[in-house]
């Protein structure tokens, strides 16, 4: 039978637009199952929502027992900053770095792994780190730390709110909102209990304690509202916090050390909650420091 050349083009096209559809098709079934991977996941985790117990509790009470008894030993010893305790070669390549505005850190916590010791229920996050800030004076650094009230405008967009509800000499309350993306996006509400200490004319510290934290449902909505402990995501439960500033070598070393504690990483979701627990602490500490210095200069140039 002979095929006229119209049957021919009538015939291939059907075979495009079959072959198009199956391509549709496929890549609507992609779509789908990638759409799937992702609300599939914040399903589970809304229904499987972590509890803070109270053995995880105890367990994060006594690491932070240990690390205060530390850091009061350190204070009465020679070595004020950290870097003090490094070995030649690897105190010098640290004063280097900060020198040259650089800001070093440390894991206090798993340093042989790389990784945050798990308790249970949870995970523990210590780390430390320094800054240092050529040209500034003690008080400088001093007079920025305790201006709560602007601290939205040194360390946006990790502070979104910040507000001093009491003062009694050195000793603060604080009102401040955390916000923080990676991967999803988390706001805290937070009451931060912070005592200063003068050591002597040239060093300063400080240590606070976050005495209440809240996750906020729909920030920035009409519907926003505080979630209670046992129906938030448990991206951070507690915090505990140091700092250290010391003016000497022409400016002002500022030290921190932040000890959180958050969730534990359940099966299954570790590509949506890990990235948070696990590399929020480091960044975090490394924003505040590098903000700190920033706005110290920017202050003094003005």
């Amino acid at each position: 039978m002979r095929l006229e050349q119209s049957d021919l083009l009538s015939s291939g096209k059907r075979r495009q637009v079959s072959a198009q559809g199956d391509s549709d098709a496929l890549l609507f079934g992609r779509a789908m199952l990638v759409l799937w991977m992702v609300l599939e996941p914040l399903r589970l985790a809304g229904a499987g929502l972590p509890e803070l117990k109270e053995a995880t509790l105890r367990s994060f009470r006594a690491y932070v027992a240990q690390a205060e008894l530390r850091n009061q030993q350190s204070l009465q010893g020679e070595a004020f900053l950290w870097t003090e305790e490094l070995s030649g070669e690897e105190q010098r390549e640290a004063l280097l770095k900060l020198k040259q505005s650089g800001i070093v850190v440390r894991q206090l916590t798993g340093k042989s792994s790389g990784a945050a010791p798990r308790i249970a229920g949870g995970i523990i996050h210590d780390w430390q780190g320094m800054v240092f800030i050529p040209g500034a004076k003690l008080e400088d650094v001093l007079a920025l730390l305790q201006d709560y009230d602007h601290h939205v405008s040194y360390y946006s967009p990790d502070v979104e709110r910040a507000k001093i509800e009491e003062q009694d000499g050195d000793h603060y309350r604080v009102f401040m909102r955390f916000r923080r993306r990676k991967v999803v996006t988390v706001v805290l509400n937070t009451q931060q209990d912070i005592h200063y200490f003068r050591d002597s004319p040239t060093r300063v510290h400080s240590r606070s304690t976050a005495t209440r934290i809240r996750e906020v449902a729909d920030p920035g909505t009409p519907q926003e509202r505080e979630k209670s402990p046992n129906s938030d995501n448990g991206f951070l439960w507690q915090m505990e916090t140091w700092w250290r500033m010391e003016e000497r070598d022409g400016g002002v070393y500022v030290q921190n050390e932040a000890i959180t504690l958050t969730r534990d990483i359940p099966v299954g979701l570790g590509w949506l909650i890990e990235p948070f627990v696990t590399s929020i602490p480091k960044e975090t500490l490394e924003f505040t420091l590098g903000a700190t210095r920033k706005a110290v200069l920017a202050r003094q140039r003005r």
